[in-house]
């Protein structure tokens, strides 16, 4: 505990703290569509693989917009961006109470790209949140930040009981106190000491262009344009991604020709897109699979995410001590175990429930460790790598529900679902084997102090200013 306030002390806890409600209530908006999705079904006509689509949207648009979100972070106050960020987020909780009758799925869909704002301020809450404390508590303070996927908890708890009072699209209203509560947070604590490098007429050129790039992509997507059934669902987060990585710099661009990019691409796409691709999805698989009460399925929904949640700052305090490279290895072989685990076995409610607790904790403990390294491994670029690694995450966390929601509606099952994501974390488990003795010489807990010792004070105060 001593250490832990020595920590906080070290920096601007205020901020760090208007960070965390940023990001907690961005993700509480983000994930907004799946606790609902049972309540929605029942006013809109959708098959498993339209429903899968419809909570993956937000997911998607959040991994995208992240990407443009951290390009206008690297170029802008963060307050200033943040701010922006909750009144764009806030559209879906004042339109949806508001619509006189029951919405059409295609506006779900362009809605949902609003929703994706929420959780895009990942891009902006970790760099700020970091800009103030010094390297060698990084990854406690950027998991402390990033355990704002809590607002997952509020999700599962909160709407599913209001929905059943007075229906779904007065609960998405409930949102919009705490989004005040952040904004409000943002505007009197907020402390944005990252370097600024870019231009921001571009970059704010940039968002717009990519969140209306977004919408016609997901429109055209649901009209058959990029090919009929699953064809064109799968394409999506490519011809996405593609669109964001245009728009950069060049000199950002840059960062996406290095290996280790896309390897750490890899692993957050497994552990963070795992937990927001499951928070998305849970509520449909715990009432399809065993046959759960919506209200049930919700509440499940929140202890799960409450508990990656919990977990994260832990995974970044290990990191700090054992290195994050050593706590991956052990967290994506107990994700891998586990997925293969579900696909194998396809176990009763019981079984069902504590692979699914084994799952989450794995994810929060990964997704802590995976941003302890991020600051470590580039320095001056934290903003912008946290937006194209946390858009990787959230690519990942849009295949999972449709990857679901395609297993289920052609299988009749979720095993496919679950062979698919065990295999991937094998994969990046066996990536990571192979590069760790390269990442220990800057990844061990010694490397951030023994390089800082050999650099100028002049340099190591810039640097820990860009981070």
């Amino acid at each position: 505990m001593k250490n832990l306030q020595q920590a906080l002390r070290s920096g601007n806890w205020r901020s760090l703290l208007a960070c965390f409600l940023y990001f907690d209530t961005g993700f509480t908006v983000w994930v907004l569509y799946g606790p609902l999705a049972p309540f929605i079904g029942k006013d809109i006509a959708m098959t498993p693989a339209q429903q899968g689509f419809l909570v993956a949207v937000p997911v998607l648009a959040a991994a995208i917009l992240r990407v443009a979100l951290g390009n206008v972070y690297q170029s802008a106050d963060g307050r200033r961006v943040a701010l922006i960020g909750v009144l764009l987020s806030a559209l879906p909780a004042i339109v949806l109470p508001l619509w006189p009758t029951a919405p059409s799925y295609t506006m779900l869909l362009v809605l949902g790209v609003f929703l994706g704002v929420g959780g895009a301020s990942f891009a902006v809450a970790l760099p700020m949140a970091g800009s103030s404390y010094p390297p060698r508590v990084q990854g406690l303070v950027l998991g402390l930040a990033a355990a704002g996927n809590i607002g997952a908890v509020l999700d599962g708890f909160l709407f599913p009981h209001v929905a059943t009072a007075l229906g779904w699209q007065v609960a998405v209203a409930g949102a919009l106190p705490l989004l005040a509560i952040s904004g409000l947070a943002l505007f009197a604590w907020a402390d944005d000491r990252t370097e600024k490098t870019g231009s921001m007429p571009r970059a704010a050129a940039g968002f717009a262009a990519t969140l209306v790039g977004l919408v016609v992509l997901v429109l055209a997507v649901k009209n058959g344009v990029f090919g009929t059934g699953k064809t064109g669902v799968l394409v999506l987060p490519v011809i996405g991604a593609a669109l964001a990585i245009a728009l950069l710099p060049a000199r950002y661009r840059a960062v996406l020709a290095e290996r280790d990019t896309w390897v750490m691409m890899l692993i957050y796409s497994i552990t963070f897109g795992g937990f927001v691709g499951m928070s998305s999805y849970v509520t449909l698989l715990l009432t399809s699979l065993y046959q759960m009460p919506k209200l049930d399925a919700g509440l499940f929904m929140s202890m799960l995410a409450f508990l990656g949640a919990i977990v994260r700052p832990m995974g970044g305090y290990f990191a700090d001590r054992v290195s994050g490279v050593r706590a991956l290895m052990v967290v994506l072989a107990a994700i891998s175990v586990a997925d293969f685990a579900f696909a194998a076995w396809m176990p009763p409610l019981g079984g069902g429930i504590t692979l699914l607790v084994c799952l989450y904790i794995a994810f929060g403990l990964g997704n802590g460790a995976t941003f302890q390294l991020v600051p470590h491994r580039w320095k001056g670029k934290t903003g912008l790598l946290s937006g194209v690694v946390g858009a990787a995450g959230g690519i990942g966390g849009f295949y999972l529900p449709v990857v679901m929601g395609i297993a289920k509606e052609s299988t009749g099952s979720y095993q496919m679902g679950f062979a698919t994501f065990g295999t991937l974390a094998a994969c990046a488990l066996c990536a990571l084997t192979a590069l760790r003795a390269q990442w220990l010489v800057w990844a061990a807990p010694g490397a951030a102090t023994d390089s800082e010792a050999a650099m100028p004070t002049a340099t190591i105060v810039q640097t820990v200013a860009a981070e």
